[in-house]
């Protein structure tokens, strides 16, 4: 029977960041994902934006390793020439009541350690943004925009060079825990292999819930529901009219439908947020009625005809429809008392920006537990 010293599921971003980080201190990292590429589901289809850290209640992990992982991030992209642009961000009201709400992010951002964020008024928006209404905006200089796939190629590559593995189409079927580590059961495009490791990090992203039910000996009672939450997005022809990210207020538990651009300047609207029972990537036709009249609040010169659809989603989330905020959550063998073994469920937004500091976490969890 093959043996590894440690098995990663799940080839997202924060997989291949896990890996990059474990193949540093261990020999014997593979990386399995049951798609044909690496980064296919979430970290694929998403708005590819490098937040700020302004939002999440203080102490979270949620706004821990978003702070963390922002300065992390864009150091990594400029030693490794990965295609990044600070390019900022508003956070934009409608009205007095709105208004509020912007007041009480200046304090929890301030709360989070980030004290870059300027009040701006309508007529300073005007100037800035001609086609956007607005009564007052933050400004966020430190969010940016990242091209994820070049991100995760880098992530990969930097892992591989320490002698790590990376195999696709292949799944975890069962873990079974020994004297040392565990005897795992793998499917490998239709045929079955047993494989020993010390550790097993389960990053499955959308499957991390259903992963960790075949783990045995995993307390079920621990295994948290994920919610599959769908966004879509809406790209918009021709020149952008916007020179950065504009954010409505959050809404429906996500970041409302905002407006970001990609790396080479394409502008896009999304996502909105809808829960789904069954995995896919459905694009309904009426949901460009929904986008306009949400657009249109913050763009009222928004042209129907240059709204195209672009793509979908799904996020992994705790957080039901009608829930509160629900952090990211890491399970070492401290709650689950299986050594070795570290499951992370939930980690939706913001796990782009938080990918590094989630994998220096993981890294000193296993020299904690070792």
């Amino acid at each position: 029977m093959d043996k590894v010293n440690v098995l990663i599921v799940g080839a997202g971003v924060i997989g291949l960041a896990i890996a990059a980080k474990l193949s540093q201190q261990f020999n014997d990292v593979l990386v399995i994902d049951k798609n044909a590429s690496f980064g296919e589901e979430t970290s694929s289809r998403n708005s590819e934006v490098i937040h700020a850290g302004i939002y999440y209640p203080k102490n979270s992990l949620k706004a821990k390793f978003c702070v963390q992982g922002k300065a992390m991030l864009y150091q990594y992209c400029q030693e490794r020439h990965i295609p990044v642009d600070k390019i900022g961000k508003l956070l934009v009201a409608q009205g007095a009541e709105e208004e509020a709400y912007l007041k009480k992010t200046l304090v929890s951002a301030r709360n989070n350690g980030v004290d870059d964020l300027t009040w701006l008024t309508q007529a300073e928006l005007q100037e800035l943004e001609p086609e956007l209404l607005a009564s007052a905006a933050l400004r966020s200089p430190s969010t940016g925009i990242i091209d994820s796939h070049a991100y995760m190629q880098s992530l990969l590559a930097q892992a591989e060079q320490n002698n790590a593995m990376f195999v696709a189409r292949t799944k975890l079927v069962s873990a079974i825990p020994k004297q040392e580590g565990f005897e795992v059961s793998l499917n490998s495009q239709g045929e079955l292999l047993s494989i020993r490791c010390n550790y097993i990090i389960n990053c499955a992203g959308l499957h991390s819930e259903s992963l960790a039910h075949t783990i045995e000996g995993l307390d079920k009672a621990l295994i948290p529901k994920l919610h599959w939450c769908r966004g879509h997005y809406f790209s918009y022809q021709g020149q952008s009219p916007f020179k950065q990210l504009i954010y409505p207020i959050p809404r429906d538990n996500g970041l409302g439908i905002h407006a970001s651009l990609d790396m080479g300047g394409q502008l896009k609207f999304g996502p909105d947020t809808q829960y789904i029972e069954h995995l896919d990537y459905d694009f309904p036709e009426q949901l460009k009625t929904k986008f306009l009249k949400q657009v249109s609040q913050y763009f009222p010169n928004i042209d129907a005809n240059k709204l195209q659809p672009a793509y979908a989603g799904i996020r992994p989330k705790l957080q039901g429809k009608d829930d509160s905020f629900k952090d990211f959550v890491i399970q070492t063998s401290e709650v689950h008392h299986l050594k070795g073994l570290i499951n992370l469920f939930g980690i939706d937004s913001p796990g782009l920006t938080s990918s590094l500091a989630i994998a220096d976490y993981v890294a000193e969890q296993l020299k904690v537990a070792s």
